[in-house]
């Protein structure tokens, strides 16, 4: 039996009706169905045996409850097993983020439309790597754990917008929650995590969060985890939009950039890793030298179960019996409780029906 097994089994809870089914059938005081004519159509079966129909249709339909459970026969289980990394990005979302440094086709752009394109091609152009997500502002929270599903997850990218979490920019929290999110004991060599990454994608003006980016930094420096960090913003003076009571925007100031780079190239290089900036036009493509310069993990990624559908077997058995069961029903040994045999007729010179009940 440990080859074999049911695709939908609650089905199978339907079992249990069958014999309720059947007693209240038994207990009905008169035919279930009437049609009129009906006995111009019915010969005589040529099975005698009055209690063969009622075996042959509870068989029936159990089999056709076990066919919907959809039985299937296991030819073959495979796994897929691939090289490559374990990917961490923590996202900054916090206000910060809505300065608005660059311009894109002859209009401004805030700090998060300028990675978001720097995220997109992480996901997309590192296939067999695994990728999660932190998202973080005055609080760190984990978007997505270490997936193969680049698709699903770049679609949640691309929800991403400000104001989702609380403000402030909790750095530390959300490089902490990285490191947590990429702790697996079959991946650790002497207390290092083999194979594992952080991008931070931030403005890099710590302000918030219960754990600092010096703190967070050892502990991955102690583990062995590079940090690679990328800046977005520029410095100096850049333009803010303002909003009015019901979020909707009625211009723009001027308000000094808080873009940290020094802060940013220290956790980078503490870690080993690196860092850049995201208005730089070979950002992604150093970033991936950078990793790809690190060894790979094996890690399965993707588990295949090869079946064979065995549904079609109850279901032509359950079927064919219930058509005999229907064959072998007599009408005209039907009685009702009080003895009386119901028959319908026609009238072919008359074209009149007429029902008649007979006394035994």
């Amino acid at each position: 039996m440990r080859n074999f097994l049911f695709h939908s089994p609650y089905w199978l809870l339907l079992w249990l009706a069958i014999p309720l089914v059947a007693w209240l059938r038994g207990r009905r005081t008169v035919s279930v169905l009437f049609v009129p004519f009906a006995a111009a159509w019915h010969r005589r079966s040529l099975f005698a045996p009055s209690r063969w129909p009622k075996i042959f249709s509870v068989i029936g339909l159990a089999l056709l409850i076990l066919a919907a459970a959809r039985p299937q026969r296991i030819d073959d289980k495979r796994e897929s097993n691939s090289q490559g990394y374990d990917l961490m990005m923590a996202i900054d979302l916090s206000g910060s983020m809505l300065s608005e440094d660059f311009e894109r086709d002859g209009q401004r752009i805030n700090r998060l439309q300028v990675i978001k394109p720097v995220i997109q091609a992480f996901i997309n152009r590192r296939p067999s790597d695994r990728i999660g997500i932190v998202v973080f502002s005055g609080r760190a929270y984990t978007l997505s754990p270490l997936t193969l599903d680049h698709a699903w997850l770049a679609s949640q990218v691309e929800r991403l917008k400000i104001g989702l979490i609380e403000d402030g920019t909790a750095i530390g929290d959300g490089l902490g929650v990285a490191l947590t999110r990429l702790e697996q004991s079959g991946r650790e060599s002497g207390g290092h995590r083999m194979g594992a990454f952080v991008v931070l994608l931030t403005d890099g003006a710590n302000n918030r969060g219960a754990m600092t980016p010096e703190q967070a930094t050892e502990i991955a420096k102690a583990r062995a985890i590079p940090v690679y960090t990328i800046g977005a913003g520029r410095e100096g003076s850049v333009p803010y939009p303002v909003f009015d009571q019901n979020n909707n925007r009625i211009g723009s100031r001027r308000v000094p950039s808080d873009l940290d780079e020094p802060a940013l190239r220290e956790i980078a290089g503490k870690t080993g890793g690196r860092y850049f900036r995201a208005d730089d036009l070979r950002t992604v493509e150093d970033a991936f030298a950078s990793i790809d310069r690190a060894k790979k993990i094996e890690f399965q990624s993707k588990s295949f179960l090869i079946t064979t559908e065995l549904f079609w077997i109850p279901a032509s058995l359950g079927a064919g019996l219930l058509l005999c069961a229907a064959l072998m029903t007599n009408p005209r040994a039907n009685h009702n409780k009080s003895g009386r045999l119901v028959s319908a007729g026609t009238n072919l010179a008359g074209g009149v029906h007429a029902a008649s009940a007979v006394r035994k």
